[in-house]
């Protein structure tokens, strides 16, 4: 079957430049691990400390490709029927309702016990038919008809249960219902697995994706990333709190400073007209950056030597 966005991913350079064109800056190795897991059909797993754009890639994949997205979010407790299906009791119970009040003419004309139980078998079997059916993130990836970008986020906050559970999705993005049968899909999503590393992840669901790590950026891609995502920031302002985060990574800190949260600082400096960093400025909206007291009080001694080093080293964008 041919596809439109199947030609979109037609080069390592044409699925860099598509990510970029929706916003999103990929280095090669994030539009390497895209592109195969399009022709490999192979998921990917996206591991990276949280805030590096591990999500935002299933976003822009799914704008860039103009396919739906259709995103699962995982949680202790988290069981098949909210992650694959449930059936509508609502409804089933409506039915049974009415059944019960016509059961006299379902079987009044049965000639005996038997016939007369193989006849409610019947009635009872589309209790559990398609019409029953609420179709839950993961069958409504599979039965997309045009293709998905199916986003399973967080998956390490999952029981290991259901890590298993996923297992015939992964390999090959079909599904079993008891009462329907097997479930394939038409055109396979692209899916992407997202894990903040909180726990080890089994060697089963590892082997079949790709693994891609995404880390906390280099000056230069950062500088990158915050031109696209906030263009209307000074290109100095850009340069200097590119450098200022950069010098921040590089402290002993409860929690570093991620890409959304430069990007975050970025909009907050535009907000407040800012045409360079400077000290007040900083301690000022420092609470932007760091999530810890802790952190705040451990930073703001060392503002001015940080600005000192962040103007000295800020780069331009290329």
């Amino acid at each position: 079957m041919s596809i439109a966005w199947h030609g979109l991913l037609s080069s390592i350079d044409a699925t860099e430049a598509g990510l970029q064109g929706a916003g999103y800056i990929a280095n090669r190795q994030i539009s390497t691990a895209l592109y195969l897991a399009h022709h490999l059909r192979k998921p990917i797993l996206v591991e990276g400390p949280a805030g590096v754009g591990k999500t935002e890639l299933a976003k822009a994949a799914a704008s860039w490709l103009g396919l739906s997205l259709i995103r699962m979010q995982c949680y202790e407790g988290l069981d098949e029927s909210k992650a694959l299906y449930e059936w509508k009791y609502g409804k089933q119970l409506l039915y049974t309702q009415i059944l019960k009040d016509r059961l006299g003419s379902v079987l009044g004309e049965e000639p005996g016990m038997e016939a007369a139980m193989r006849r409610l078998h019947g009635v009872s079997d589309l209790f559990f038919s398609e019409e029953f059916l609420e179709p839950r993130p993961l069958l409504r990836a599979l039965r997309e008809p045009g293709g998905a970008v199916l986003l399973i986020d967080e998956v390490d906050k999952a029981d290991q249960e259901f890590e298993a559970f996923l297992l015939e999705l992964l390999s090959d993005y079909q599904v079993s219902i008891p009462e329907i049968g097997t479930v394939k899909a038409d055109i396979a999503p692209i899916v992407l697995l997202t894990s903040n590393s909180m726990r080890d992840l089994g060697d089963a669901l590892k082997r079949r994706c790709l693994h891609l790590h995404i880390g906390l950026p280099d000056a230069r891609l950062e500088a990158r990333i915050i031109a696209s995502r906030v263009p209307d920031a000074a290109e100095d302002l850009r340069r200097q709190l590119v450098a200022f985060v950069q010098q921040l990574r590089g402290l002993d800190l409860k929690k570093l400073p991620s890409v959304s949260e430069t990007i975050d600082w970025a909009r907050v400096l535009v907000l407040l007209h800012a045409a360079q960093l400077d000290h007040a400025m900083v301690r000022d909206t420092l609470n932007v950056l760091l999530k810890f007291e802790s952190d705040i009080e451990a930073v703001q001694p060392q503002i001015a030597d940080l600005l000192l080093k962040a103007k000295r080293e800020a780069v331009p964008v290329r």
